[in-house]
């Protein structure tokens, strides 16, 4: 009558994943891509080991696909990251074309290796979180506390804009 209990799990978990997206900063969003490609990976190698779902095996791997190229490689901006971008765009690429050939051989090594390069790449991309960084830890004792608690229903000043 009102569906089943998976499909409401499955709805509960879309919006969770669309309310964290609605509220990541730039820098969380690529860490979600690279997340949502590692999982994809995990799925298609849980396919390939049973070896009874190919189908299912396809749809990961090109998951993945889609999330390496039309995620991770177009949010490149190679005007602006110079070469950096230049061999993340071609490094990318390089994924992609090892998963088409995983797909089409069957091969979970070719998997593993993709997995391997997405870990390390977003390793190095959680290092450089600005936001963790923001404030080490012993200067959080030295600043002085504000002299008047934060009220959130206490009316705020006006914002003026300039026409």
């Amino acid at each position: 009558m009102f569906g089943s209990a998976r499909s409401g799990a499955n709805a509960y978990a879309k919006v969770g994943i669309e309310t964290g997206v609605v509220a990541a900063s730039p820098h969380k969003l690529i860490v979600m891509l690279f997340d949502g490609a590692l999982a994809a990976l995990a799925s298609a190698l849980q396919h390939m080991k049973a070896g009874n779902a190919i189908t299912a095996k396809g749809q990961a791997i090109s998951k993945a696909i889609t999330i390496i190229d039309s995620g991770l490689r177009a949010s490149l901006d190679k005007n602006v990251g110079g070469e950096i971008a230049q061999n993340l765009d071609a490094l990318y690429e390089y994924m992609s074309g090892r998963l088409l050939m995983a797909n089409l051989h069957n091969d979970t090594t070719i998997i593993e290796e993709v997995q391997r390069l997405l870990n390390e790449l977003k390793g190095a991309w959680e290092a450089i979180d600005p936001a963790a960084g923001a404030l080490p830890p012993e200067t959080l004792t030295e600043m002085p506390m504000p002299t008047q608690a934060y009220d959130p229903l206490a009316p705020s000043m006006p914002r003026l804009v300039k026409a």
